[in-house]
């Protein structure tokens, strides 16, 4: 199976060599199509009511993930949400606690050199 990663947003460019999805149906398909590498999600998209927190619950619940996980949400609220759904997944060992899960809000309009780097140095 193919190696990917994927940056679901709505608003943000995907950084280099990541395949962009603005929904969380993209996100789900490529999840159960593709052997995803580094998964790095946002919370608020153009659909109010299908978000990331929601993606998040489904992968939980159909034991989707990736061999990394990011959450890049500039919505504190929602990100941590996402974070710790993820992260209480991984203490009731739905997910494997080898996933690396990170919690890495990235700005809507400029991302400093440094904090592309995540995305960079681990892959």
């Amino acid at each position: 199976m193919e190696k990917i990663s994927v940056f679901l947003d709505d608003y943000r460019k995907a950084p280099d060599g990541y395949v962009l999805v603005e929904t969380i149906d993209e996100c789900l398909e490529l999840l159960q199509n593709f052997d995803i590498e580094h998964l790095s999600l946002d919370h608020d998209l153009l659909n109010k009511t299908r978000n990331g927190f929601m993606l998040v619950q489904k992968m939980v619940k159909e034991k989707l993930f990736a061999n990394r996980i990011t959450i890049h949400s500039a919505n504190s609220v929602g990100g941590k949400a996402m974070y710790n759904c993820l992260k209480q997944a991984q203490r009731n060992l739905t997910m494997s606690p080898a996933i690396i899960v990170s919690l890495r809000p990235l700005p809507l309009k400029f991302f400093p050199s440094k904090v592309l780097q995540h995305y960079i140095d681990i892959r």
